[in-house]
């Protein structure tokens, strides 16, 4: 997963034509939604992820430590996934592009079939950071998708969706294979993309179960599953925005994904719910020289790697339907001041009995150039503030488009709902483009 503050990095101007699954007339894609009875999907055997981080680590110790971008570890990382792939039949290729004056890959992965209007995607970042071979960030990952998509080979799975996987390079420096990959798809190309799925790191050695709550459909689709093992799962907020989702987020694709934790602390809370040691990050080794094949929690790691399968073949399959509820929403422009006061957009909610749900949904549509700026919060009618989105620093993607989800049951319903936004840091600006709640 990327930290880095970074605005943009110089890629190469190169074209992705090869890349595309097919040159069909473009339809524009809702949200990725899970029909009533999607065929359920294979269990993922542990031990063939954990081969795949086996080879990962050999690649790093054979290559100075690490599997960095433009590092020769990096080159066999992207080697070996392949090799894996074109042997199970998916239709591979290279996309390169130059950052830091050295050559990065993306690898995409088509399987043959399914709607090429409809377009699932999965992905993973498969670089380290040069200090050590990166197994959990983000082999552990990486892996699951590798998996995830040699069983749908060997179930010659036939979705609805056309299905395509991507292991990202350059991700530790600000996104930058992902980021070339969206920018360079030609808009009918990105019209054709249902859904993005990303996985980075999913194998903490103090693990939480956390879920994207980007598109709602997709966030439910992981949250049915995890409720089906009896586990809680949380709102990932520790890397929002700082992977590989991001880009395509902020073009309007929906996605979602998993997260175990990185260096935040997990709480008491969270070790009576998920077991671990609490006052510990999730990942002590995070960004370290100690990320190798023995900082990975199996237990973890085998189910996010089944969630992974879930997701695919839940999503992949059937028709597109929206989630319903009564919407009350606020389309009108308001200027967020650069490092400034706080600002509100209104809503009146009406005609409603009784209290706000357990679940309310707040979607927010921010355009701003540095979201790490920005202090996002609901404020119900008596004034109650519902955090949304802290301030982050390392947070360099540009615009807040998200749906949150908020615990609103002690409220009273009707009145006047605020979105309260403050940019606490100076140099980049932005404006409340609009947002709703979702009764």
């Amino acid at each position: 997963m990327s930290l880095s503050r970074l605005r943009s990095l110089p890629v190469a101007a190169l074209a992705v034509a090869a890349l595309l699954a097919t040159a069909a007339p473009a339809a524009q894609a809702a949200p990725a939604a899970a029909p009533a009875a999607a065929a359920a999907a294979p269990d993922i055997p542990l031990a063939n992820v954990k081969a795949h981080l086996t080879q990962l680590q050999s690649i790093a110790t054979a290559n100075g430590g690490n599997r960095a971008h433009g590092r020769a570890g990096y080159k066999a990382s992207i080697d070996y996934v392949k090799a894996k792939l074109d042997a199970a039949g998916y239709t591979t290729a290279l996309q390169q592009f130059t950052s830091g004056g050295a050559t990065g890959y993306n690898l995409i992965a088509d399987w043959p079939g399914g709607d090429p209007n409809q377009v699932l995607m999965a992905g993973s970042h498969l670089d380290s950071v040069t200090s050590g071979p990166g197994i959990n960030d983000n082999g552990s990952g990486s892996a699951a998708v590798l998996e995830t998509a040699l069983a749908v080979s060997r179930a010659q799975l036939a979705p609805d969706k056309h299905l395509r996987f991507a292991w990202w390079g350059a991700e530790e420096l600000g996104l930058v294979g992902s980021k070339y990959y969206v920018n360079n798809l030609a808009t009918t190309e990105r019209s054709k993309l249902a859904g993005y799925l990303n996985f980075d790191m999913i194998g903490s050695p103090n693990p939480g179960y956390f879920v994207y709550d980007d598109d709602p459909v997709i966030e439910q689709t992981f949250k049915d599953y995890y409720a089906g093992l009896s586990i809680p799962t949380e709102i990932e907020t520790e890397g929002d925005g700082r992977s590989d989702h991001a880009p395509f987020k902020n073009v309007g694709v929906p996605v979602g994904g998993l997260f175990s934790g990185a260096d935040y602390t997990k709480t008491s809370a969270q070790a009576q719910k998920w077991g671990g040691t609490a006052g510990q990050a999730f990942d002590r080794c995070y960004h370290s020289s100690c990320d190798t094949a023995t900082n990975i929690n199996d237990t973890a790691l085998d189910r996010n790697s089944d969630a992974v399968a879930h997701a695919v073949w839940t999503l992949s399959a059937g028709t597109v339907t929206p989630p319903t509820g009564t919407v009350f929403s606020n389309a009108a422009n308001v200027a967020v001041p650069d490092n400034g006061v706080a600002v509100t957009s209104s809503v009146a909610v009406t005609g409603r009995t009784g209290n706000a749900p357990s679940a309310l949904k707040v979607g927010v549509d921010i355009k701003h150039t540095y979201r790490g700026d920005l202090v996002v919060d609901l404020l119900a009618p008596d004034g109650t503030a519902y955090r949304l989105k802290n301030s982050s620093s390392s947070d360099s993607a540009d615009n807040v488009i998200a749906t949150y989800t908020v615990n609103a049951s002690s409220e009273t319903a009707n009145g006047t709902w605020k979105l309260q936004v403050r940019d606490v840091a100076a140099q980049d600006t932005g404006y409340v483009d609009s947002w709703q709640l979702t009764f």
